[in-house]
């Protein structure tokens, strides 16, 4: 989603910028652009990719030693130059005269009071450029500024309602930087020479320049200047945050023998799933104790809480959804699971023993953040979060974590991040199994040798990469699909048919198999394939007449089907044969194939697999 990089150098920082930028594109975003001080404000934005952002800088010879940068995702205002951070502002008078205000600001999140700001700044004769709700901070700054830019920011913050994270500088004022944070990350990474400073969303943009971060808290700002910095909180007092050394790794891996991110990732999930399940010997509460200060003891938690709540969005959502099946079936624990951009917004009833489970690539979800801290706020004390980035928001505000190894993951579609998602959540379990009185010896020792075999069946089932091309060469003349899956692999459906709507642009929508004489069966053609996922689970026999209610009105099936299925290729049914099955952990050899098939279907179809029209990876606004 939206990035944000900002620095203030006795040195040109436009490289850094735009490289900064180059590491944060698989966040997704449809404009870019950097602005600097150069004796005045200068700056280049584009609605291409970065690399045509770093021409246009290299034509125009923009050069600066204070500047910031940004990746828009479109939310107010269309994808547009004159809408892409960023932002001048244009005080009475200057729009007319043709200069630029004296203020630049990028921001990333939403301002929800924007209308009635932009309103009172017209009024007193400030000029708009954009439809964005950025541009009206950038004014409000001006209007506010008296010779000081991080007064003038702080009397800006106490009239924005909404996310936010900004970066801002002033021509008045060379070598200084100010960055303030609500409900969006941002962070200061701490320069190795020369008494440089930082700012960024993600300590990604910052990999190769300094490993040497602070992460800013909710309602922090800081004064970003040559050789020093200060940060204030909320309540507007000095505060001192924790330095730390984070390694992050550039954004820009090698793809190797891959055509695409996405399938350098698909090919990494038994690597990621082993580095997830490395050392794990044991089913012990301790693979799960927090952190830090906020940290606490799983052991005592688990023996506390009657019931799991899941919160998530997207793909993430979809791995709860299995683990409920895991928990209720196996730790018979009741278990709900949420779409979190719905969960704080309907009425609801708290129960303080009960566990919320938060799941997200990145820990920085807007939605995921938010229905966290509002079930906290409910009294649901008892928090654990499934997570891939140990220093992220999600991590430092739940009180349990369980870290996944994925790795980086570079294309918008989610692949290894959920499939490492799986495991944690089965391991979590299994934890609550044992906590419960759940789980004996002899199953602890059959799930732990399964878990540990996972790596070696992703990669029999990543072998049949061949027959699913086969499949995709169908597909891409299509415009709709469907996909069934019964119990366990229902969720799994749900995900193939959202990673074939990410990358193909084909609609598509998954079942309950049995769900189809209630409806969806009206839709079945010969020219609507109905992707079935088919394990041989006690289900398998409810799901075959499902079949043949698709197969009795012309429609054409694509089966995964388990070895030990017995289900055969025919007319109007293609086949793709399985391992056998692989009881609970069943999902996790699933979903690869349908992966596969999305992948190889948008790369007959034309599109641009890692970075699909209108999507972003980390989506930090609500």
């Amino acid at each position: 989603m939206c990035g944000i990089v900002g620095a203030v150098s006795n040195r040109n920082i436009v490289p850094i910028l735009v490289q900064g930028l180059q590491r944060l594109e698989y966040r997704g975003y449809d404009s870019c652009g950097v602005a600097v001080h150069a004796g005045g404000l200068k700056r280049a934005r584009s609605v291409s990719r970065v690399a045509e952002l770093l021409d246009q800088v290299s034509t125009e010879k923009i050069e600066g030693t204070t500047g910031i940068a940004h990746t828009r995702w479109a939310t107010h205002g269309a994808p547009a130059v004159h809408n892409a951070h960023p932002h001048f502002s244009h005080g009475p008078g200057s729009e007319a005269a043709g200069k630029a205000g004296r203020i630049a600001l990028v921001h990333n999140g939403i301002i929800e009071n924007y209308i009635e700001l932009r309103t009172a700044l017209q009024a007193r004769g400030y000029v708009f450029a954009s439809q964005t709700d950025t541009e009206v901070i950038a004014h409000l700054v001006d209007s506010l500024y008296d010779g000081d830019l991080f007064d003038a920011m702080k009397a800006a913050v106490k009239q924005l309602h909404g996310a936010y994270a900004i970066a801002v500088f002033c021509k008045d004022e060379p070598h200084r930087v100010v960055g303030a944070r609500a409900g969006s990350p941002l962070i200061l990474g701490v320069g190795r020479e020369g008494g440089e400073n930082f700012l960024a969303s993600d300590a990604m943009a910052l990999a190769g320049v300094t490993d040497q971060i602070v992460y800013l808290e909710e309602g922090d700002m800081v004064d970003v200047q040559l050789g020093r910095y200060w940060i204030v909180d909320k309540a507007h007092k000095s505060v001192t945050r924790p330095v730390k050394t984070v390694q992050a790794h550039s954004g820009a891996a090698e793809l190797g023998p891959y055509r695409h991110y996405m399938q350098k990732e698909i090919f990494e999930q038994p690597r990621a799933i082993a580095d997830t399940l490395e050392g794990v010997q044991a089913i012990v509460p301790e693979l799960f104790d927090g952190p830090g200060e906020n940290g606490a003891s799983a052991w005592r938690v688990f023996k506390e809480i009657d019931s799991v709540l899941i919160l998530a969005c997207g793909t993430s959502y979809y791995s709860g959804c299995t683990a409920k099946y895991w928990l209720e079936g196996i730790a018979k624990i009741p278990t709900q699971v949420e779409i979190a951009s719905e969960y704080r917004y309907r009425e609801s009833v708290p129960n303080p023993r009960t566990l919320v489970v938060t799941i997200t690539q990145s820990g920085e979800t807007a939605d995921t953040l938010a229905a966290l801290r509002h079930a906290q706020s409910l009294g649901m004390e008892h928090t654990l979060t499934v997570c891939n980035v140990s220093t992220s928001a999600m991590v430092r505000e739940c009180k349990l974590a369980y870290i996944t190894r994925a790795g980086v993951e570079i294309g918008v579609a989610s692949t290894k991040a959920f499939t490492t998602q799986l495991a944690g959540l089965f391991l979590l379990t299994l934890t609550l199994a044992q906590a419960r009185g759940r789980l004996s010896q002899d199953e602890e020792a059959r799930h732990l040798k399964a878990m540990r075999h996972l790596p070696a069946q992703l990669s029999a089932v990543l072998a049949l990469e061949p027959q699913i091309i086969s499949w995709s060469e169908d597909f891409a003349g299509k415009e709709n699909a469907l996909f069934l899956g019964r119990g366990l692999h229902y969720p799994i459906a749900l995900e193939g048919a959202l990673k074939l709507k990410e990358i193909t642009y084909i609609h598509a929508e998954a079942y309950a198999a049995g769900e189809l004489k209630h409806g969806p069966l009206a839709l079945v053609t010969s020219e609507m394939p109905v992707v079935t996922v088919a394990p041989n689970d006690a289900l398998l026999e409810k799901l075959k007449s499902n079949m043949q209610e698709v197969r009795a009105r012309g429609g054409v099936l694509y089966v995964l089907a388990d070895a030990d299925t017995r289900i055969e290729s025919e007319e109007g049914i293609h086949v793709i044969r399985m391992p056998e099955h692989y009881g609970p952990l069943s999902p996790l050899l699933h979903v690869v194939p349908l992966q596969l098939l999305a992948y190889h279907t948008a790369c007959a179809r034309g599109t641009d697999v890692d970075k699909p029209r209108n999507l972003a990876k980390s989506v930090t606004v609500e």
